[in-house]
């Protein structure tokens, strides 16, 4: 079965503060300006049959509110921290899904890029914040098995 996955990676955030846990980091103005940034492109590509999982990062949940509106999301407590294969394992569980969006961040985010398009995790060149990476994947997700359709960055 083919399909898409798509990358987007949370918009600039304020920097952590004494007190505050990291999950409650709000975007900053910068942020914001890249997650509408991001919208504006994503809203010009097919987003038919989309499904959308976001961490429940507060930064990553404005990301998808600011791009997207007020489009329907599931939040996945997994995105937040997830490793490469973490991810991988939540894609497989949405395998079903025709074109898939996940809202989260890195480090874990520039790894499965690299790793879905050329099978080696160390091959990471970054996932800049607001960046998106959209791949077309016949099959299962595994290492290799993505053609990168589209990189954008803010």
């Amino acid at each position: 079965m083919n399909r898409e996955i798509i990358l987007l990676r949370h918009a600039h955030a304020e920097n952590p503060a004494a007190g505050l846990d990291d999950a409650a980091r709000p975007l900053s103005s910068r942020g914001v300006a890249e997650a509408m940034q991001a919208g504006t492109w994503l809203r010009r590509q097919d987003l038919r049959d989309l499904t959308v999982l976001c961490s429940p990062a507060l930064r990553a949940r404005q990301t998808l509110e600011h791009a997207l509106g007020n489009i329907h999301a599931a939040i996945e407590p997994r995105i937040y921290e997830a490793t490469a294969g973490e991810l991988d394992t939540l894609i497989d569980e949405h395998a079903e899904a025709p074109r898939l969006l996940l809202v989260g961040h890195n480090p874990g985010f520039e790894t499965f890029v690299a790793l879905l398009a050329t099978g080696q995790s160390g091959d990471f060149r970054g996932m800049p914040p607001g960046g998106i990476a959209w791949f077309e994947v016949e099959g299962d997700a595994e290492p290799g098995a993505g053609k990168l359709k589209a990189f954008w960055s803010p």
